[in-house]
């Protein structure tokens, strides 16, 4: 395992990786370079920022699933500090109601570490889960929620029927919001105003 931004990360030689650092950092604006086990360097992040790259990789998630004509919502699962999940959201593509970012990380992490609880790892996304997503976070026993964008009108963490404060409730992750907002936020305002 490799430290990048003071950050453990699993595999810094993977595609997804270099192009995910190098589509957020251009290297005309970044101040400090990572080397990679392949001995390249790619533009990072100052290592000032306390949460370097999660949400970021979140965001990148969501741009792709904007490509690709869906709602732009992207979601990382994180264990140890290493990646083991990232995931854009694919209904349309799939045809699959339930087939949001936050749902198709959750599987992808279970499928990878080999069990339906995630006991230890963070999911971020960029923007409030929904009421299915919030329960399929508390049945996995994630650890912690980091999230972009607030939905007023979806959302169910801080919004709507609060999942997590309810009696149903088996799990509650610690949750921390707003992260990069402002541009979750932009992502679903462009989407949507291009279809208007």
């Amino acid at each position: 395992m490799q430290s990048v931004c003071g950050v453990e990360r699993a595999d810094l030689n993977s595609a997804y990786v270099r192009a995910a650092v190098a589509a957020l950092y251009p290297a005309s604006n970044s101040r400090t370079t990572l080397e990679t086990e392949g001995g390249r360097e790619a533009p990072c992040r100052d290592p000032e920022d306390p949460m370097p790259g999660f949400i970021d990789m979140a965001i990148v998630e969501a741009r792709a699933a904007a490509g690709r004509g869906e709602v732009p919502v992207g979601a990382v699962v994180v264990r140890d500090g290493a990646v083991i999940a990232t995931a854009g959201n694919r209904t349309l593509e799939l045809k699959d109601p339930t087939a949001h970012a936050e749902m198709l990380a959750i599987r992808a992490a279970a499928a990878a570490i080999g069990s339906e609880r995630l006991v230890g790892c963070d999911l971020y996304v960029s923007l409030e889960p929904c009421a299915m997503c919030a329960g399929a976070i508390s049945f996995a026993r994630l650890r912690r929620l980091y999230y972009g964008a607030a939905d007023e009108k979806g959302g169910a963490v801080e919004h709507n029927v609060r999942f997590f404060s309810s009696i149903g409730c088996h799990h509650a992750p610690e949750v921390y919001s707003g992260l990069a907002e402002s541009e979750a936020g932009q992502l679903l305002r462009d989407f949507f105003a291009d279809r208007r």
